[in-house]
């Protein structure tokens, strides 16, 4: 328990202090603003020669705290800061820019799909293993026409009770997912979308259509903005109009719309 407050106390005074910097920067930004070029050329020119007074005498560095790390990072997307970085070296600025959107991604889905409450999820077991020819659709059909309870068929299957074999085992198919890929792999096409982000957190989405077969990447494109009508262009971009691809492996983003399936 102290422990834990240990931790909570020093990650609130690292947020103060942080927040203290960005403001002070703030007020120092708009006061440039508004002063004339000349002047802040000048302070530019002033501040460079005093850093390279240091570098000059070879004096040791500081380690710059995490809040000087984020304020650098922050306004290098405003200029070109590659002619003004003299302490660090550029890598080292990207790799910040990089933790930087790793702690935003990781804050950004930190919530994910809520759970659904016990007492449904115990249902739709009890619904499965007393009815035991029903499917996920029949289970959820039942539930939104007798019950009024509004889920899925996928989000049925999530919950769906696991059936032993009676060894013990877990039951599977009659055909493994390694055999089907060995047996079709000359017929199946793979595609994905892959997110890149730029030094200054643009998020762009990498399209990739492989041969699962061979493993030939058939195609790729980066966009900004997917639609589902991009995707498909990609895919006549990518597909001849006489290939033998039978089969498609995607994920289930709602991107991929029905006609993908066709």
């Amino acid at each position: 328990m102290v422990r834990l407050a240990r931790s909570v106390s020093h990650s609130l005074r690292s947020f103060a202090h942080l927040a203290g910097d960005l403001t002070w920067d703030g007020f120092h930004f708009l006061g440039a603003t508004v002063r004339s070029r000349s002047a802040v050329s000048a302070e530019i020119l002033f501040l460079r020669k005093q850093l390279a007074f240091y570098q000059e005498h070879q004096i040791r560095r500081r380690r710059l705290a995490d809040s000087a790390r984020f304020s650098l990072a922050l306004w290098s997307r405003f200029f070109d800061w590659k002619e003004a970085l003299v302490i660090v070296q550029p890598e080292t600025l990207i790799g910040w820019h990089r933790k930087g959107f790793k702690l935003f991604w990781k804050w950004k889905c930190r919530i994910g799909r809520p759970r659904l409450p016990g007492n449904i999820r115990q249902l739709i077991v009890r619904m499965v293993r007393e009815n035991p020819t029903w499917g996920e659709e029949r289970v959820a059909a039942e539930l939104s026409v007798k019950l009024r309870i509004l889920v899925s068929p996928r989000t049925v299957r999530s919950y769906w009770p696991s059936r032993p074999s009676p060894r013990g085992t877990r039951k599977t198919s009659s055909q493994h997912w390694r055999t089907f890929v060995h047996n079709h792999a000359e017929s199946l096409v793979a595609c994905d979308f892959l997110v890149a982000v730029t030094a200054r957190f643009r998020g762009l989405y990498v399209f990739v259509v492989m041969e699962v077969g061979s493993r030939q990447i058939l195609h790729s494109n980066v966009t900004e903005h997917p639609t589902a009508g991009w995707r498909m262009q990609q895919f006549r971009e990518a597909l001849p109009s006489d290939h033998n691809y039978r089969l498609l492996i995607h994920d289930r983003d709602s991107i991929f719309s029905d006609r993908s399936r066709r």
